[in-house]
Parts: C-alpha cells; sequence; structure tokens
C-alpha cells in the first residue's frame, strides 16, 4: 500500500492557483499560545477595512478559535453540487472547522483526513474575488502546512512570536519550516512584546524585549512590528469584537494597522519578485 494520501500511482497533482484570489497568507506559528489567531483575525479585518477584499481561512482544526473570535456561529449554506458558501462577518468571507463541529467537540484527525478538508476548504468554497486569503495555521509545524502548500500556492508566511525565549526558538523552527517546503516568510512580527502601564503609561517589558527583530536580522527576513500586551485586545477576541474595528486610530489597533500596512507591503514586494523571476530560475 502507498503511505501517501493520494491515490497509488498517481504522482501528487502541483498546487493550483485558487481563481480570483490574488495572494495567500498563512499566519504560522512555532508553538501555541503566542496569539497567532489573534493577529490573524485582526490582520483580516484590517485589510478589509482598508477597503480590500478578504477571505479568513481557519485551517487551526484541533482549536479552530476563529468563530469566537469574530463572534459568528453561522454554518456555511450548500449550494448545488457540493460548493460551499461561506458565511461573511465584519466585511470578511469566513471558513472554520469550528461552524463544522461547533462546541467543545475535540477533532481527532490523522494526516490524510486533515489534507482532504484543508483540500476541500480551498476548492469547494466559494472564495469569490479576493485581494487577500489569510489562513490561521495551527501552531507547529506539521500535516496542515504540507497539505496547504501542496494544494495551493502561497504568496509568504508570517511568522508570529512572543519575545520570549522559548517561543523565539519555536519562531524559527516555524521559518525553517517554510524555508524547507519553498513558502516566502513575509516575516516576524512579535506578539505580547511590551505592556503599557495604564498609570505611568511606561512601556514595561513583560517577556523581555526585541527578540523578534533579534531573529528576523539572523534569517535575513523583515520584522513586521511589535503589537503590545493589551487587555483590550484579549478583551476584543473574547468577545468576538476583534480590536481593529475600533478603527486605525484607537490607540489600541495602532500597531495592529502598522503590522498590516507592513504585510502589505511586503506581499506587494513578493508577488512583483516572484513575477519577474521566472527566468532567471531556468
Amino acid at each position: 500500500m502507498s503511505s501517501h494520501s493520494h491515490m497509488p500511482g498517481q504522482p501528487p497533482a502541483a498546487p493550483q492557483p485558487l481563481p480570483g484570489v490574488d495572494s495567500i497568507i498563512a499566519v504560522g506559528s512555532g508553538k501555541g499560545g503566542v496569539g497567532k489567531t489573534t493577529l490573524a483575525v485582526n490582520l483580516a479585518i484590517a485589510l478589509a477595512r482598508m477597503g480590500h477584499k478578504v477571505g479568513l481561512l481557519d485551517a487551526d482544526v484541533y482549536g479552530p478559535n476563529v468563530p469566537l473570535m469574530l463572534g459568528s456561529s453561522e454554518p456555511p449554506s450548500v449550494m448545488g453540487e457540493n460548493r460551499i458558501i461561506p458565511p461573511e462577518r465584519y466585511g470578511l468571507k469566513v471558513m472554520s472547522v469550528g461552524f463544522l463541529s461547533p462546541g467543545d467537540k475535540p477533532l481527532v484527525w490523522r494526516g490524510p483526513m486533515l489534507h482532504s478538508i484543508i483540500k476541500q476548504f480551498l476548492s469547494q468554497v466559494e472564495w469569490g474575488q479576493l485581494d487577500y486569503l489569510v489562513v490561521d495555521l495551527p501552531p507547529g509545524t506539521g500535516d496542515v502546512v504540507i497539505s496547504l502548500v501542496q494544494t495551493v500556492p502561497l504568496t509568504g508566511a508570517v511568522v508570529v512570536t512572543t519575545p520570549s525565549d522559548v517561543s523565539l526558538q519555536d519562531a524559527r523552527k516555524a521559518i525553517e519550516m517554510f524555508k524547507q517546503v519553498k513558502v516566502d516568510i513575509i516575516g516576524i512580527v512579535e506578539n505580547m512584546s511590551f505592556f503599557v502601564c495604564p498609570h505611568c503609561h511606561n512601556e514595561i517589558d513583560i517577556f523581555s524585549k526585541g527578540g523578534g527583530q533579534r531573529t528576523a536580522l539572523q534569517f535575513s527576513v523583515p520584522f513586521l512590528g511589535s503589537i503590545e500586551l493589551d487587555p483590550d485586545i484579549r478583551k476584543g477576541g473574547d468577545t468576538g469584537q476583534p480590536i481593529v474595528l475600533e478603527g486605525d486610530q484607537s490607540p489600541h489597533a495602532k500597531s495592529m494597522f502598522a503590522f498590516t500596512n507592513k504585510v502589505i507591503e511586503r506581499t506587494k514586494e513578493l508577488q512583483e519578485t516572484a513575477g519577474g523571476s521566472v527566468i532567471e530560475i531556468q
């Protein structure tokens, strides 16, 4: 028996671009608990607030928190021959395993099943015309990332870390993994970077600071900025009202919009070099 998830005797299909989708941005991290989904959700909404057409795919099949963070449990509808219509929330088209398995039931899925659900979420969902499809990956470096890379060409990956040494070590693993599967790194973003004291307004470095920037330098990848450890950002996620809904003038959302602008800039750069570098490779 072939141990691969494709049919025996068939070569695995090359990744197929999603018709109508300009760029696919994966948001990943080497470990859980770094606020990856918070950043993916706020990035997607910020892009939409800036006038882009955006989809958000929650590929974190083990802990699909996107529905909670968006305050949405509306299931997708199915049209005709199993085409899935993604529900919309805050101007985003959203798809999540959490819509299919609501509540606290854990999903115990093996590699091939994961591969087929990721494929389904990409190819059977009516994403329509999108400027950006943001994909929230599960933490770590496993099956889902491989499935994603085999299914669609990714524009690039954002790696989320916190300033703690443990998280940075895992961020380095994530960067290495993306490099192995030939996915460009959009950059590193340092979450929970510092805490602004509500009384004296000084910055307090709870987890130490600057590690994200040092790691970015070490790997020659761009640094996309620091997001503060802000109770309002957490509260926004817990109540289904992500912080960027407050707009780019809100002091709590400023760093998220700055990060989003960096991602836009860097994605354009990657697309321009991808467009222009075909000849050089041959």
